[in-house]
């Protein structure tokens, strides 16, 4: 009797330990500096709008809108996103995403250590839960105002991503603006 649980509970180790989890694929690159930022044209003109308002209930974290991103697939073109900022120990987590409450799309990008990197948002994913999907990267760059970020900092920045995701491409381009919490 011991013989055999001692066997089923090495076989069942056996197990669990040989299933593969899914990886994201994940691309490092460094971004650019441009502390002229804050005076592009661009920024100085979505700052002039209200920040966008997904759905009825939502507290708005900003009085003016924080992105100008265009987002173009082979299925539809959307400029409705966000942009949230977070410092997290050593990493800055900047969210740019159209979330509702009950799903979203955009992307997660991470900076650290002069580096950064993207990670695409399930947009499948439902009640304010953030899961990624695995994506090709043609194309990445990242431009920031500066190097060093502090909690209520504003950080200001620009992307323009370019990636295979599943059967179709996907263009990600656009200002953004947060302040960092």
């Amino acid at each position: 009797m011991k013989q055999t649980l001692y066997f089923s509970f090495i076989f069942y180790l056996l197990i669990v330990s040989c299933k593969k989890e899914d990886k994201i694929s994940q691309t490092f690159e460094k971004f650019s500096i441009d502390e002229n930022l804050p005076q592009n044209d661009t920024i100085k003109l979505f700052s002039k709008y209200p920040e966008l308002k997904l759905y009825k209930k939502e507290k708005l974290e900003s009085k003016t809108r924080t992105a100008y991103i265009i987002e173009t697939t082979a299925l539809f073109q959307t400029d409705k996103y966000k942009c949230k900022a977070v410092l997290k120990n050593d990493t800055l987590e900047i969210s740019l995403n159209n979330n509702n409450g009950f799903f979203g799309n955009g992307v997660l990008v991470k900076v650290f250590d002069d580096n950064f990197l993207i990670q695409d948002i399930d947009p499948k994913t439902l009640h304010s839960e953030m899961k990624f999907i695995e994506t090709g990267p043609v194309y990445q760059k990242l431009i920031l105002n500066k190097a060093n970020f502090q909690k209520n900092d504003t950080i200001y920045g620009f992307i323009n991503y370019n990636t295979k995701v599943e059967k179709f491409t996907k263009d990600f381009r656009g200002y953004f603006k947060a302040v960092v919490k």
